[in-house]
């Protein structure tokens, strides 16, 4: 198995600086830590859950987003085995400016809270991971992996990371407020985008894919939409 390093940096409310720093084994959902490199590295301490680290204080701002060395699929924030916070995700490999950009980030943390992480060995992996933040406070991702192809496109459908889920059946009744989509595979994508499919089969809301190889990838209130039951979130490949 293949592995590479994922890093961050981020900001507490109580003026600290620390650094994350973690190897992952491709292909597998693991923990990012706390750095155990020396106080000038922006660490100083052992590997650490943020949760443990920092209980009890806020994270302000990611100064520098989960980048990894090939590629990060997605990440966020857990807590008590759910999605708390979903986080913007860029690689390091072709150009540094691309994780350049910090971005805010208001959650106060507990113990037990951690962030979640996962690589893939291949810059150019077809993986597409569509983040959401809902009216109600939901965060939530929706992943896969697409396969196929065709001139009119073939649809490949996005499910929860976690349940396995629709996202008809994770957000039924919610408006999607913010979204975000990491893949590098979005040229083969109708439109580049994600598609939000109503009940009938028709889009009513719209994504667009970004590589995070090329360009930090940021969240956006365009596009959004209602979910109802049956409502699915696609793309559609060409190749």
């Amino acid at each position: 198995m293949t592995t590479q390093l994922v890093s961050a940096q981020l900001m507490l409310n109580t003026g600290e600086s620390v650094n994350l720093s973690s190897t992952f084994t491709d292909g597998t959902e693991s923990e990012l830590k706390t750095s155990g490199n020396n106080v000038s590295s922006g660490g100083g301490v052992s590997a650490q859950s943020i949760g443990i680290f920092a209980e009890g204080k806020a994270i302000t701002a990611f100064i520098q987003p989960i980048t990894a060395t090939t590629k990060a699929v997605y990440a966020y924030i857990s807590r008590r085995g759910e999605i708390l916070k979903v986080l913007p995700v860029a690689t390091n490999a072709t150009n540094s400016a691309v994780y350049s950009e910090p971005y805010p980030c208001n959650v106060v943390l507990e113990s037990g809270d951690t962030i979640r992480v996962l690589t893939i060995a291949s810059a150019t992996a077809r993986n597409c991971a569509y983040n959401v933040v809902t009216n109600r406070g939901v965060n939530a991702i929706f992943a896969v992996t697409p396969t196929g192809g065709s001139a009119g496109g073939t649809s490949n459908q996005l499910t929860h990371i976690l349940t396995g889920q629709g996202i008809g059946s994770s957000l039924q009744g919610q408006q999607i407020m913010s979204h975000f989509t990491n893949s590098s595979d979005a040229g083969k994508y109708m439109g580049g985008s994600v598609l939000i499919l109503n009940d009938r089969g028709l889009p009513i809301g719209s994504s667009l894919a970004v590589n995070q190889n090329n360009l930090q990838v940021v969240a956006s209130m365009m596009g959004t939409c209602g979910i109802g039951l049956n409502f699915q979130a696609v793309v559609l490949t060409t190749s």
